[in-house]
């Protein structure tokens, strides 16, 4: 069966980033479906709503279907232009908002960017959160780990480095990591320079086939790619988690959105942006 293929827009007055994650978010729900995807960030002036206004048409004669258009649009002249699209349109705001005014008993502001501008000190501790990833990645600066949120611990490959900086950048935490190398498994100890912070640790694993998937883009054919050393590592630091009784999550299936939730509800830390 022939994939259906349809466009969406995704439109917003700012950044785009809320239309674009609620609208994929509904999106995933269903399948058999291409989507030809259109971000219009700073969509703010009748002119610009007009070629967007056309751009949609267009996609509705290509496709033979009407888009989708997800909006956080709040001007209402720009909304009224692209209301006249051959599309179906998801208001965000329309959607919410009104239920919202008449629970409140106020009309909302119309303001654009509230969301962003209302936590301005959020800025100072994301860059904050991702200097300190940035300056305690693989081991390095372990003597500042006493400051870290949280300390994630696995073998190479194994998702530390991304799973940090998302957990730095969307949350506004500290977060260290430390690689278990071939050189550990001689021994069946906690490394000593973790020793003082066992309680901010927390293991990353995954199967062998697929750390032996990721070794190979690194250095195919390699004996630190093979399968046979992917297992023997795996096996000893699974070993080494569950000796210590140090929490640790298969991450083979699952993305570093989902890693980084779960990490921050298994270790009771708090979100530390908002907006």
């Amino acid at each position: 069966m022939t994939p259906q293929k349809r466009s969406v827009f995704y439109l917003s007055d700012r950044t785009g980033i809320t239309a674009e994650t609620l609208g994929h978010s509904l999106l995933t729900q269903f399948d058999g479906i291409t989507w030809s995807t259109v971000n219009v960030p700073f969509l703010d002036d009748i002119e610009q709503a007009r070629a967007v206004l056309v751009q949609i048409n267009q996609a509705a004669v290509d496709d033979g279907y009407r888009p989708l258009v997800f909006s956080t649009l709040l001007k209402p002249e720009i909304l009224e232009v692209i209301k006249q699209a051959n599309c179906r349109m998801y208001d965000f705001f329309e959607t919410f908002i009104r239920s919202i005014e008449e629970e409140l008993h106020q009309p909302f502001i119309r303001i654009a960017g509230r969301s962003h501008g209302q936590h301005h000190l959020s800025y100072f501790k994301r860059i904050a959160a991702v200097n300190y990833v940035l300056a305690h990645d693989d081991g390095v600066n372990s003597k500042h780990y006493v400051d870290a949120d949280i300390i994630l611990m696995g073998v190479s490959r194994s998702g530390k480095t991304p799973t940090c900086l998302y957990l730095g950048l969307q949350y506004g935490i500290a977060a260290a990591n430390y690689p278990l190398t071939p050189d550990d498994m001689s021994v069946q100890q906690i490394p000593k320079i973790l020793e003082n912070v066992r309680s901010k640790l927390f293991g990353l694993t995954l199967t062998p086939a697929q750390l032996h998937f990721i070794r190979q883009e690194r250095r195919p054919d390699s004996e630190y790619a093979s399968l046979a050393q992917c297992q023997r590592e795996l096996q000893w630091q699974e070993a080494l988690f569950r000796q210590f009784d140090i929490p640790y999550l298969d991450t083979t299936r699952i993305s570093i959105e989902e890693i980084s939730a779960i990490i921050l509800n298994r270790c009771g830390l708090r979100r530390q942006l908002y907006g």
